[in-house]
């Protein structure tokens, strides 16, 4: 499948607010040498699959990047969907229904593309649109990783008491905390790298993920998400490997 007329309308989203808490101006401090939403930009411009690209932000200097990097920023995000509170549902919604109303256009599959995932390439993206498409039933695919620490050997604090933080119900294994973790289910999280979603998940499940989740998953060493300065470093290490 490639970009043809007749191939499914793959749009990717790349969400990228002004305002960040820990790292001020996040999304386009230097990593590198270069705004953090740059790798992101450049890779999904390599994509096989993906038709347009935009991006959906609420700030002037982030939209003047990522038109100069030839991305398409037909709005500003209203300020309301830019807070910290807000979810991904809404800030898609919004862009969705911006494009059906403004173009009269309705792509078929959504990729979410987080800026602060900067070492995903368009192979990674390329493959987890792949995968939507042999996936009978499914309403979205997620990548997602290993985990280095254990679900069932997690903890938390009750009344100065440390309490499972996966019961014993749940797990179905008694004192899961105690096994070696070669003894215990493989376990996964996601790493916020690739999102594909059906259009229609969003817009008619109201879901950015639906029921049914097919996974997609990647090497720890590509799963780096960026929120803090020691993620930063990593990225850069990992970089110069």
């Amino acid at each position: 499948m490639s970009k043809k007329s007749n191939s499914p309308q793959v749009l990717a989203i790349i969400p990228a607010r002004g305002g960040s808490k820990k790292i001020p101006k996040k999304n386009i401090k230097l990593l590198a040498g270069k705004p953090l939403i740059t790798y992101t930009i450049e890779e999904s411009k390599k994509s096989k699959y993906i038709s347009r690209i935009i991006l959906s932000t609420d700030n002037e200097e982030i939209a003047i990047i990522g038109k100069k990097l030839g991305v398409e920023v037909p709005f500003l995000r209203p300020s309301e969907l830019a807070e910290d509170h807000v979810t991904d549902l809404p800030v898609f919604q919004h862009c969705l229904n911006w494009l059906r109303e403004n173009e009269n256009y309705i792509p078929d599959i959504i990729v979410h593309l987080r800026p602060t995932a900067p070492l995903r390439k368009n192979y990674h993206i390329d493959t987890g649109i792949e995968l939507l498409l042999k996936s009978p039933g499914a309403d979205s695919v997620r990548s997602v990783t290993a985990v280095g620490q254990h679900p069932l050997k997690m903890w938390k604090i009750e009344n100065n008491r440390l309490v499972p933080f996966v019961s014993e119900e749940i797990s179905g294994i008694k004192e899961s905390y105690n096994m070696p973790r070669q003894k215990l289910p493989l376990a996964y999280i996601q790493n916020g790298s690739v999102d594909v979603i059906w259009t229609k998940t969003i817009l008619e499940k109201n879901s950015m993920s639906g029921d049914i989740i097919a996974p997609f998953v990647m090497e720890e060493r590509e799963s780096v998400n960026i929120d803090t300065e020691i993620d930063f470093s990593l990225s850069e290490l990992i970089m110069k490997k």
